[in-house]
């Protein structure tokens, strides 16, 4: 895979101007723990959290703040009340090689659509989430890819089930991770597309942070530019990874990723930690 080279600010290519891609002064995290008080979010305005283990979402609601529950879509753990339900019907195919426990789930069975239609997406919203978050959709499409005798009809099945989610629940924040090659199709019926690992990554062989190859960076900041071409009231943020102590990474994919008119996050690669702007810090320590 990609080797760890620092790359130069420019070397990433053209850096593509600010338009009207939402409010670059946005700030959002991800945060898939329960551990980080609830004043630590104090200046993001949306936030991304595990269903299950998150801070008072009660609290972070009274400050404003835009709360969008994560639910894989491609993926299911063995950890989940519905695993046993999807195996015994056999709705579970392998095992994902880079998440041990995690499994991928045939998008095309009417069952999982009704799972995550009536149940939950319900159960998100009883809990006090405005949105959601969809991640793992990458999974069915790159196996679709692989293999298309086998898994035919994978990307449609995730197009239409998107669809199925906005026709249930219309006023419903939407915000799906990559899916880029179904991203065309679905951002009408979308509010928010991430990208993840736009210009930074983890190599899950090597355990290493490493920088995107510059035409897969490129590549990828005009998918979501083309998506935007689709839907101009989509709005488009960024995910990227660095060693939270590699403050120069992370501040360089902030103003990289601003300059191209996205809304960034720069974070670790397991999500449990908030690791905040290095300009942000700043200003705290300020106040």
């Amino acid at each position: 895979m990609r080797s760890i080279v620092f790359l130069a600010f420019s070397s990433f290519g053209t850096v593509f101007a600010a338009s009207s891609y939402g409010d670059s002064n946005e700030k959002f995290a991800i945060y898939y723990s329960d551990k980080a008080p609830v004043e630590r979010f104090s200046h993001y305005q949306l936030l991304v959290l595990d269903r299950t283990y998150h801070p008072s979402l009660a609290e972070l609601s009274e400050d404003g703040k835009m709360l969008l529950g994560y639910i894989s879509l491609g993926e299911i753990e063995e950890t989940s009340p519905y695993y046993r339900a999807l195996k015994s019907s056999h709705l579970l195919l392998q095992e994902n090689k880079n998440w041990k426990g995690s499994h991928f789930v045939d998008l095309r069975d009417p069952l999982w659509q009704q799972i995550v239609i009536e149940e939950i997406i319900p159960d998100a919203l009883r809990q006090g989430f405005k949105g959601v978050f969809f991640d793992t959709l990458d999974s069915p499409l790159e196996m679709e890819r692989s293999n298309p005798a086998t898994y035919r009809g994978m990307s449609d099945a995730a197009v239409h089930l998107i669809q199925a989610i906005r026709m249930h629940y219309p006023n419903l924040k939407i915000m799906v991770n990559r899916a880029y090659p179904i991203l065309p199709r679905i951002a009408p019926d979308i509010d928010m597309v991430l990208g993840e690992s736009v210009a930074g990554d983890y190599n899950f062989e090597k355990k290493k942070y490493e920088r995107v190859q510059p035409a897969l960076y490129r590549q990828q900041v005009q998918w979501l530019q083309d998506a935007k071409q689709q839907n101009p009231q989509l709005r488009i943020y960024t995910l990227d990874y660095a060693d939270s102590r590699d403050r120069k990474s992370i501040a360089e994919f902030y103003r990289l990723q601003r300059a191209n008119g996205f809304i960034p996050y720069v974070a670790s690669v397991g999500l449990d930690e908030l690791v905040d702007e290095p300009d942000t810090i700043k200003a705290s320590a300020l106040q």
